[in-house]
């Protein structure tokens, strides 16, 4: 039995009536829980050992489906619903998933996509919940490490996702360790970001159970998300207001809009004490607007092959520059300048047994450890820019400095081999004059060393999107693609006499 079900056993014996799950049309209490969780069993064994996708909007199920994989002895993928066409067919195809959950709402899509990747499409049953399963038929066999119990995707900067496998010790360690940080008690989180992103699977799911807490589990367009029609900020604040609750994980991008949101007189509720961001660089300006707010915003960093969160600040333990103290259960050193980590790696990647069983995962991030053991990323490893004149740059850096104010939503900092640095920008509103944003770009140049400052910058014909591979699905930009495809934009911001005087 894993340590999750001994959880919803204990917490269905000591207050069965007490609700742990909210969702769009129900709540769900800890005896309801304890009861779905042993009938999908149940009806889930026969694909015991089998590699099973998951492609469904948060929701009480996806907890349910979630928990009774572990017991059932599942190897779990969840299949982001933000995942492109092309994402979604290499996950399933390169994992050997050989069969998939699917919520009614999707499984049109999911259908229409496995016929065309040439599979064979068998309905096997209607799961216990809203759910149904589909058997893939497929007969590839693929190679995966001992002990796997779920695939996690990454939207990489470059190339396809890779699969990261990873036991279900590993993400217990990760999740228990966040709970001791933390000190949580009484929890109820909002899960904004997708179940199957890691980082709110453990953060967001199982740190709350752990503690016996509640989750507010809403699909995204309750939330505000509606895919290609944008967000509606109105609908994600309401949702906050209405249900009260104490913590969050969010990216950067959703915490600029909630400053700008409460710089325009919206108030956060006074339950709320904790919010997690991460996910990307995160500027210094922006963590310190959110403090003059009173926003208890927090720092952390982390990656799908150390099983997500590394280091995190905390409530008690914070440094506002750092991504925060590394916590229990890893051990991070700095080689060479590239941030090292180990005592909870993954297993390895599918279907590439060289990278199995490593006890050290070297992250590609460059960071630095201070005195009171607070870690500091400075950037990419594979990112870093070497100017004509020598200079290392971080782009990251300066484009979180660039967007930290919420002026522009897209920001791509370039100048490699170059002898000053550009940048090309999409502002958040059409509405923006670029009047406006020369003068930003000339106040955050006052805070950045002369070889970071931005010397020129163009403006973006349309936004950058993961559509059209130059962004990844959670918003990193894809460098190649970019400089590929703008290469006439940035030749012109070159164009004529270099700026001698950046030294």
């Amino acid at each position: 039995m894993s340590k999750l079900s001994e959880v919803v056993q204990y917490f269905t014996s000591t207050k069965p009536n007490d609700v742990v799950i909210m969702g769009d049309d129900e709540s769900v209490t800890w005896d309801g829980l304890h009861h779905r969780v042993s009938s999908l069993v149940n009806e889930l064994m026969p694909y015991a050992g089998k590699v099973i996708g998951f492609y469904a909007e948060n929701s009480p199920d996806w907890i349910a489906i979630d928990l009774a994989c572990q017991q059932a002895g599942i190897i779990l993928l969840p299949l982001p619903t933000f995942f492109s066409k092309q994402q979604l067919s290499h996950a399933i195809k390169s994992s050997g998933t050989q069969a998939i959950i699917v919520s009614e709402s999707h499984e049109l899509k999911l259908t229409k996509l496995l016929i065309d990747s040439e599979c064979k499409v068998k309905r096997v049953s209607s799961t216990t919940t809203t759910l149904k399963i589909l058997d893939t038929m497929f007969n590839k066999t693929v190679a995966l490490p001992k002990g796997i119990q779920k695939i996690s995707f990454t939207s990489g900067s470059t190339g396809q996702p890779k699969g990261v496998c990873l036991s279900l010790s590993s993400q217990i360690k990760t999740s228990e360790a966040l709970v001791d940080a933390l000190d949580l008690t009484d929890v109820t989180h909002l899960a904004v970001l997708p179940f199957s992103t890691l980082l709110e699977n453990i953060a967001g799911l199982y740190a709350p159970l752990l503690t016996g807490g509640k989750i507010i589990a809403l699909n995204q367009k309750s939330l505000g998300f509606n895919g290609s029609q944008g967000f509606d900020l109105n609908t994600y604040l309401g949702v906050v207001s209405h249900y009260q609750p104490s913590s969050l994980i969010l990216l950067p991008e959703l915490l600029t809009a909630m400053i700008g949101a409460v710089e325009q007189g919206w108030t956060a509720p006074k339950s709320l004490n904790f919010m997690a961001v991460g996910g990307s660089k995160v500027s210094q300006n922006l963590l310190s607007r959110a403090q003059v707010f009173g926003l208890p915003v927090y720092q952390g960093y982390g990656l799908s092959e150390c099983t997500s969160v590394v280091s995190l600040n905390t409530p008690k333990d914070s440094n506002i520059q750092s991504t925060g103290r590394v916590l229990k259960h890893v051990d991070v050193v700095i080689e060479q300048g590239e941030v090292v980590v180990s005592s909870n790696a993954f297993l390895g990647y599918i279907d590439q047994p060289e990278t199995w069983y490593q006890d050290k995962v070297y992250t590609g991030d460059f960071g630095e450890l201070d005195e009171q053991g607070y870690l500091h990323i400075t950037g990419r490893k594979k990112n870093v820019l070497v100017s004509s004149f020598g200079r290392n740059i971080s782009p990251e850096w300066v484009e979180g400095e660039l967007l930290s104010n919420g002026l522009l939503s897209q920001c791509i900092v370039l100048g490699d081999a170059k002898p000053f640095c550009i940048a090309l920008v999409f502002p958040r509103s059409s509405k923006t004059q670029e009047s406006e944003i020369e003068n930003w770009i000339v106040q955050v140049n006052q805070m950045l060393p002369d070889y970071a400052q931005i010397k020129k910058w163009g403006k973006l014909p349309s936004a950058m999107s993961p559509e059209a591979n130059l962004m990844t699905t959670n918003g990193k930009p894809v460098r190649q693609n970019i400089i590929k495809s703008y290469q006439d934009n940035i030749k012109q911001l070159y164009e004529g006499e270099y700026d001698t005087t950046v030294l």
